[in-house]
């Protein structure tokens, strides 16, 4: 499970029910700044369809025919302003950021908190405001990084013939950027790559904040609709904002895992059981409304649109008897993996075993039975066996 993705935000915009929505732990969510110290650790699921129902099979891998494959979910501490420089949580904070390949940004679409989050009276606070700010301070905690060495690192690279991309990832290691990042970064800008000893605090600074972009993608869950002001929720919107509940999110698991209701994480609607309380079917009565309004509660959404759009992943199921679908132990359809768009079966075997990979002779569709080179692209819900040399 490699794939992480950062729960950022100010305090008390949701990110606790959120990453509770997502993975069901037990985390503190309460109203007040910091409620989150250090970064709390999950499993939440990429939804995608699961190929047995094609197949006419029963995989026991999903839940009918909807396949969960999951991903480590990080809520990480409040962000203030000036976090970059310390303040609050904020070196907790962007450490927590390192390992994450995106961000998920959750605002308070209820303008029920200030910019610092503190509790104010809905709608007295303008969301959008907060959008950006999570993007200066990671730009700024970059920016940094650079500035403290630039000098001495960039005459360096001048006089001894070091790589730029190189010395530039070797700075940002910390911070979870990579060489490949820098290099598509460098490429965009029209920077002098010979004297870098000359470029200016502004040119330092558009290049980290392509760094940042290009490391940490992200996306904007206007959290609270269930609370927000209809205003607000369509400049959120139009802003690209994702909208979401994630209090209705949480209600709706919770009653799926108590037997109350059947619901699958993703779906615009659910089945209620029998012999519920007035009570309770009034409250799910409102849920089912605003989960209609919006296609869902938007958590699922929100981390779909993560993994599939902003990470550009596939989910491959590699198999080692082609014409059952399984594994050598019967097992139908019993593993499910993210992969990069472009990965080959070749990579796919790396991702597999190290061995597997190392030993890879070729690889058969399983649907086709025809045979794959090591450079033919992946699709996403590929069937694959692995041949290698035991």
């Amino acid at each position: 499970m490699a794939i992480s993705i950062a729960l950022a935000g100010k305090p008390n915009s949701g990110k606790s029910t959120f990453f509770k929505a997502a993975t069901l732990a037990n985390v503190e969510i309460a109203n007040y700044p910091f409620t989150t110290i250090d970064a709390n650790h999950g499993v939440a699921y990429v939804r995608t369809t699961c190929p047995c129902r094609e197949l006419k099979l029963d995989c026991g891998n999903c839940r009918d025919g909807v396949r969960f494959v999951p991903i480590e979910m990080i809520d990480v501490a409040g962000l203030v302003p000036d976090a970059h420089k310390g303040r609050g949580l904020g070196n907790a904070f962007l450490d927590n950021l390192r390992q994450a390949k995106a961000i998920i940004h959750v605002i308070d679409a209820s303008g029920g908190t200030d910019i610092e989050g503190n509790v104010v009276p809905v709608g007295s606070h303008d969301p959008l405001q907060d959008i950006e700010f999570l993007k200066h301070e990671i730009t700024m905690w970059i920016f940094g990084i650079l500035k403290r060495n630039w000098e001495r690192l960039s005459r360096k690279v001048q006089a001894e013939g070091l790589k730029l991309e190189e010395t530039i990832a070797s700075q940002l290691e910390g911070a979870g950027i990579t060489e490949s990042h820098v290099k598509t970064v460098l490429g965009r800008l029209k920077l002098s790559r010979d004297k870098p000893h000359m470029w200016t605090d502004g040119e330092i600074l558009e290049l980290s904040d392509m760094l940042r972009s290009e490391s940490k993608p992200l996306i904007i869950a206007a959290n609270k609709i269930d609370a927000a002001p209809e205003e607000n929720i369509e400049r959120l919107l139009k802003a690209g904002a994702l909208p979401v509940s994630a209090a209705a999110e949480v209600a709706l698991r919770l009653a799926d895992k108590s037997g109350a209701i059947k619901y699958v994480p993703g779906d615009e609607d659910f089945h209620e059981s029998p012999g519920l309380s007035q009570t309770q079917k009034e409250a799910l009565m409102k849920i089912r409304l605003l989960a209609k309004k919006y296609r869902g509660t938007g958590i699922q959404k929100c981390i779909n649109e993560t993994v599939f759009s902003l990470l550009g992943l596939i989910v491959v199921y590699p198999v080692e008897d082609e014409n059952k679908f399984t594994d050598k132990k019967g097992n139908i359809l019993p593993d499910a993996f993210l992969l990069k768009k472009g990965s080959t079966p070749k990579d796919l075997a790396f991702h597999i075993h190290t061995d597997i990979g190392k030993g890879f002779l070729y690889a058969v569709d399983a649907r086709t039975r025809m045979r794959l080179g090591e450079k033919y692209e992946l699709k996403n819900g590929d069937i694959v066996k692995i041949v290698a040399v035991k």
